[in-house]
Order: structure tokens, then C-alpha cells, then sequence
């Protein structure tokens, strides 16, 4: 028998390397491109690792693999399912990556139908200096320039120079000149910090002023049929002229004066409106497609649901949809601080060039790196040195806030987000209530049916820390919460991380401590309605755990992560265990496989080097929109002069490695 299966690997192992033998000489004989070569080897690749070889069998990632090795579920439960789903897409990302200035051209000019802008060679190997792990991955900043193209470069110019004026308006402006940051009007915090960022690399910047929004709440909602307009105009004007000039113009106008910021007084209007106060959903709606559930009054929740829920659990199956207004805004719109009742809001229906830490789907914002990630701050820095091992950490989610997201009176709290999150984790407040989790089938081990009867009030009390430590931004005041709310101590963020689980949801707008959540060694699980720019890098299920913006399925979550009651064949007749029937593995090696992917992933990706390349090519693209010769300058090379710094030889595409 033994002999037989040895025989048999070996057979597998000759068929293997006879395969990839045939594949060799196809290609040598084929003229395919080094690119074709390596997506046709990778999917070889994948395609082979998935054999499986007789008398050999798969270990479970349970068995000790590395994080990096291919997923293969222990269970049915569609946790594993969807986890197993993001590592083949997260592997799809990995192998997509440009190694050399030319391919990063080349790649490029396929997606934008341009050529890059000019110091796109000073921008690349100042990001492969700082070790970049995915040069190609800017979509945010191309989306958010995108609309641009549109807009006269002139009338871009003077909408930033001049939007600052009125400090009621909550508008900064940074100013640079000849290669410098010369002003800051009405600046903040904000603007500070991110000047310090700018100073990394403005000497390969244009002349420009770069309008900063001071509110917590994003500002932009182009009218969907607008937008639409704007967008097709800028795909009719794309161009790869065969010469360009690598260079920025330097003798135009519209900028503000130095010497006279009166500027003559020819300001362009951005039309800022207040709905501070009111629902976000009156002007979400605007910018939404007309057969969007927020534009049909027709569309079901349950129909929404099906695009971004699994019927199993309310397990989140599309991260992007949870923040998509279009599609979940008419659920959530009750059930969210900004969108029920924002503090400050001052919007506009113009695109005006307004740079914004973050913003929701419909706002057209021009995204940065938010300054809380790039200025040391305690409350929101990652300190190793106060992180514990995940064996150490105790079997709890905790969360500590304020009373923030929105304009709170006595008979509206209860829609506000972080107050139904507290709400819902009090053992106190949950005695009495049913939810749905998941449970595993008595007939069919490993496999799972919902469970709606779930009694969660002795679980939230085991395995929940949940709670305020303040109350504010109430009107007139917040005396209406002291018979709500018994207000918990603050816990400093290094000993947050003696718990397992961390769970990040919105204040007013993004949450600051979401990186240090993720550089952690505990497990983080998100909810919110806000994008920023490190999105596209963040993959749901591998790196983080996603939660639904209603916290419908935070049971079904901590039930499967943590475990909850006796397994069908060892529960005896007559338990006085309200939850008798529910049973849920407890699967602590997927949440720490999770939290250490998620960790390892920030280093590469969420670093403060990772800022500065973001904010240095968005810089460079923003530079070029405003430019009235926008048409004829940018990079037209095609990136070989560079082949000697990527150490690529002239047989090869790639480095060597």
C-alpha cells in the first residue's frame, strides 16, 4: 500500500513538471509578453496548488499554516466561506503589481488613456525608495481627479485660491510658490499637520493652493445627471500624444496674489448651502442613479439586502455596498448621526476642488490622508510595547467614545449610531430580547441554519465592554441621558488591546484610531458609512472583519469568533439554558489568522510612508488638472530609462530578485 502511494505522488510530481515543461516551450515559441507570461503562470500556478495528491491530505488552517497560505475551511459556516473568498481575491491583487517604471506606464496608460503627469519619474522612485508595495494602487486619487478634467483649469484655480475667505464657510487654503509653502489662510489643525506632509516633497510640486475642509462632515454632492455629463466629457478629451513636455507651466494665473490677496475681487462662487440638522438623505439622493433603491420608493429592504448581506446570519458578503448610500441609504438613514441629524453641514451641489479626510460614496471630496494617521497623537498611535499576544488577551470586545455623530435631543438619540451600539452590547438593555446568529445544524456537523431565538444578554455580559465615557453635543444640554446611560471609565488605547476584539464605528465622521486597530494584535471589526483613502488596500474578511451599519449581525460575529454553548450530541434534556439550542465552535485561530494578516498588511500598505507617496501623486495629478496645458504635458517615455535603477535586464521585464 505504501508503495503504491509513493508510486502515485511521484506520477503527480513527473505530470506536473511535464506540464510546466510544455508550458515553457509554448511560450518561447508563442512571442507572448513577459505580462502575459506571468498571469498565465500564476493562474498555472494557483490551479496546481489546488491538486490534490492522493494519501496526502489538506491540513485545515487550523494545522499551524502560515497566514499566507491558500485558505481551506474546517466548516460550512459562511465565515470561513467568505474568508476563504477574500484570500483568492486579495492573491489576484498581490499578483497584478507592476516591478518596474515601465510597467507602471504601461499599466498607466491602459486604465487613465493618458500619459502620466509630469514628475512622475521623481514620484516613482521617491515611493520605491520608501519601499512601495503596490505601485499601481491609486485608483482613489485618479476617481477622485477624474471629474476634473471637465472643469476649466482656470476656474479650478480661482474656486482654491479664493474658497478660504469667509471663515464661516469652514475653508482652509495652503499656498505654494517656487517650490515652497509660503501661507496658510484660516488654517487649523488640519491644514498643519498636513503641511508637515507636504514639506516631504514640495520641491517637485507646481505652484498651486490646495483648499482644505475644516468640518468633520464632507461637503460635495453633484447631481447624479451632472456628474454623468462631467464624466463623459472627461473620457471623450483622453489623449497619449507621441510628445509631450515633461514639465509643469509656471506662467499662469488665477492663483491668489501673495502681495494683494484681495485678488481684485473676481471669485468664483461655490455655492455652499447649509443642511445641518436635517436628513443627508434629501441631498444623498440627488447624486444616486435613477434606478437606485434611494431614488425608487418601489425597492424592498430585502431586496437591497440580497446585494451585500448572505440570508445566513446578515453576514456582510460586499463591504463597498454597506457604505453605498445608493443602495442601503433608505435602510440606514434613521439609524446613522450624520445621516438622521448632522451637527455641521455645509453642502454644495457644484464640483469645487475641496480636499477631505473622508467622505461617503455620493460626495465628490477630494480624498487625503487623514492627519490623525500621520501626526503622533497617543489616543490614536499603535504602541507595540502595550500590545499582548493573542493567547493573552481576554475573550472580549470592547469600545470607548463620546456621545458624538450628530445633533442629539431628548426623542432622537436613540438613531444615533454609536448610542444603538452601546444599546444593543448592555446586558442590561438586551434582557428579555431575541437576535439572530448562526447555530450548527443538530443533523449536519459543520454546517449552519439561523438561529432567531438567541438570548444575548449573558453573552453581552461575558464577552462585551461596551460603553461611554462622555456625554456631548446635546441641545440645549445632555440632562436627558442621566437616567440612560451609567458612563464608563476611559481606557487609554494600549490597554484596549488587552482584548481580543476591537470594534471601530463613525463619530461625526471617520474614526482615527481604525490604522492602530489594524496594527494591533487583536481583531478588528469595522462599520461605517465613510470612504477614505486607504480603501482599495483593505480587503474585508482577510484583513478585517466587516459589520453591517444596523449591527444586525454583531451576534452572529462574536458568536462565531468567541463560541457559544454545547455541542447537539453532548446537550442533555431539561437545560434551564435559554439558549440551549445554539451551538457555535468557537473559532479563535480564523480570528487570530485575521488579526495577524490584517497587522502584517498595515505594515506594508497603512505606513506613514504609504501617506506621504499618496499624498505626493496626488499632488502631481491635482498640479496637472489646474494647469492650462494640461492637454500637452506629462510623461510620454516609456519608462526604460529607469530599467538600470529597477535592476532589469534587457532579457527581462521584471527585476531581479
Amino acid at each position: 500500500m505504501v508503495s503504491l502511494i509513493v508510486k502515485r505522488r511521484l506520477s503527480y510530481s513527473f505530470a506536473a513538471l511535464a506540464l510546466l515543461a510544455l508550458i515553457s516551450n509554448i511560450v518561447v515559441f508563442s512571442g507572448l509578453s513577459s505580462d502575459s507570461i506571468k498571469d498565465q503562470l500564476g493562474d498555472i500556478k494557483d490551479q496546481l496548488g489546488d491538486i490534490q495528491i492522493p494519501g496526502r491530505p489538506k491540513k485545515p488552517w487550523h494545522a499551524g499554516e502560515k497566514p499566507g497560505s491558500p485558505l481551506e475551511p474546517v466548516d460550512a459556516h459562511p465565515i470561513s466561506l467568505l474568508m476563504q473568498e477574500a484570500d483568492k481575491n486579495w492573491r489576484k491583487y498581490e499578483d497584478g503589481r507592476s516591478v518596474s517604471f515601465k510597467q507602471t506606464v504601461k499599466t498607466y496608460r491602459r486604465r487613465y488613456g493618458r500619459h502620466p503627469p509630469p514628475g512622475f519619474k521623481d514620484w516613482y522612485k521617491y515611493a520605491r525608495k520608501r519601499n512601495v508595495h503596490n505601485i499601481d494602487d491609486f485608483e482613489q486619487v485618479m476617481d477622485d481627479i477624474r471629474p476634473f478634467w471637465a472643469v476649466e483649469p482656470k476656474v479650478i484655480r480661482n474656486l482654491a485660491a479664493n474658497m478660504w475667505r469667509n471663515p464661516d464657510e469652514g475653508v482652509a487654503c495652503i499656498h505654494i510658490r517656487n517650490h515652497k509653502v509660503v501661507k496658510e489662510s484660516n488654517g487649523s489643525w488640519r491644514s498643519e499637520t498636513l503641511i508637515t506632509l507636504i514639506n516631504k516633497f514640495v520641491k517637485y510640486l507646481p505652484d498651486m493652493d490646495i483648499a482644505i475642509n475644516r468640518l468633520d462632515q464632507p461637503r460635495v454632492v453633484v447631481p447624479w445627471e451632472d456628474m454623468q455629463d462631467l464624466l463623459k466629457k472627461e473620457q471623450e478629451i483622453r489623449r497619449t500624444p507621441p510628445e509631450t513636455i515633461d514639465e509643469f507651466s509656471t506662467t499662469m494665473e488665477g492663483f491668489m496674489n501673495m502681495t494683494n490677496e484681495d485678488n481684485g475681487g473676481n471669485f468664483q462662487d461655490p455655492q455652499w448651502y447649509s443642511h445641518a440638522g436635517k436628513q443627508y438623505m434629501e441631498i444623498a439622493s440627488t447624486a444616486c442613479p435613477p434606478e437606485s433603491p434611494a431614488r425608487r420608493d418601489s425597492v424592498s429592504a430585502q431586496e437591497a439586502e440580497l446585494t451585500y448581506k448572505d440570508r445566513l446570519g446578515g453576514l456582510i458578503t460586499n463591504f463597498n455596498k454597506t457604505s453605498d448610500l445608493c443602495a442601503v441609504g433608505p435602510q440606514i438613514q434613521d439609524k446613522h448621526g450624520l445621516l438622521y441629524s448632522s451637527s455641521s453641514l455645509l453642502a454644495t451641489k457644484r464640483l469645487v476642488p475641496i480636499f477631505g479626510e473622508c467622505k461617503v460614496n455620493v460626495n465628490s471630496d477630494i480624498l487625503f490622508p487623514a492627519n490623525m494617521y500621520y501626526k503622533h497623537d497617543e489616543r490614536y498611535d499603535y504602541d507595540d510595547k502595550s500590545d499582548l499576544n493573542w493567547e493573552d488577551k481576554k475573550d472580549v470586545m470592547i469600545w470607548r467614545g463620546v456621545t458624538s455623530g450628530g445633533t442629539q435631543v431628548a426623542d432622537n438619540w436613540q438613531r444615533m449610531h454609536r448610542q444603538r451600539l452601546v444599546m444593543q452590547m448592555n446586558s442590561t438593555e438586551m434582557a428579555g430580547k431575541e437576535v439572530r446568529i448562526l447555530t450548527e445544524q443538530p443533523e449536519k456537523k459543520g454546517e449552519f441554519e439561523n438561529y432567531r431565538d438567541f438570548h444575548p444578554s449573558h453573552f453581552a455580559e461575558q464577552h462585551t465592554d461596551v460603553g461611554f465615557t462622555e456625554t456631548w453635543g446635546c441641545i440645549p444640554d445632555c440632562s436627558f441621558y442621566e437616567n440612560v446611560w451609567t458612563l464608563r471609565p476611559m481606557v487609554p488605547m494600549a490597554e484596549q488591546f488587552e482584548n481580543k476584539v476591537l470594534v471601530d464605528v463613525d463619530g461625526h465622521s471617520f474614526s482615527g484610531r481604525w490604522i492602530a486597530f489594524l496594527e494591533s494584535r487583536s481583531l478588528p471589526i469595522k462599520a461605517t458609512i465613510f470612504r477614505e483613502w486607504h480603501d482599495s488596500r483593505l480587503f474585508a474578511w482577510r484583513h478585517f472583519v466587516p459589520m453591517d451599519n444596523r449591527y444586525d449581525d454583531v451576534y452572529t460575529l462574536l458568536t462565531y469568533f468567541l463560541g457559544v454553548g454545547t455541542p447537539p450530541d453532548q446537550q442533555t434534556l431539561g437545560s434551564e439554558d435559554a439558549n440551549g439550542k445554539a451551538y457555535v465552535a468557537r473559532h479563535d485561530t480564523e480570528g487570530k489568522r485575521i488579526a495577524d494578516q490584517g497587522r502584517e498588511w498595515a505594515k506594508k500598505v497603512l505606513r506613514r510612508d504609504d501617506i506621504e507617496i499618496y499624498m505626493f501623486r496626488l499632488l502631481l495629478e491635482y498640479g496637472r488638472i489646474i494647469d492650462d496645458n494640461r492637454d500637452r504635458i506629462g510623461y510620454s517615455g516609456d519608462g526604460s530609462e529607469l530599467d538600470k535603477y529597477d535592476g532589469v535586464s534587457p532579457f527581462d521585464q521584471g527585476p531581479h530578485r
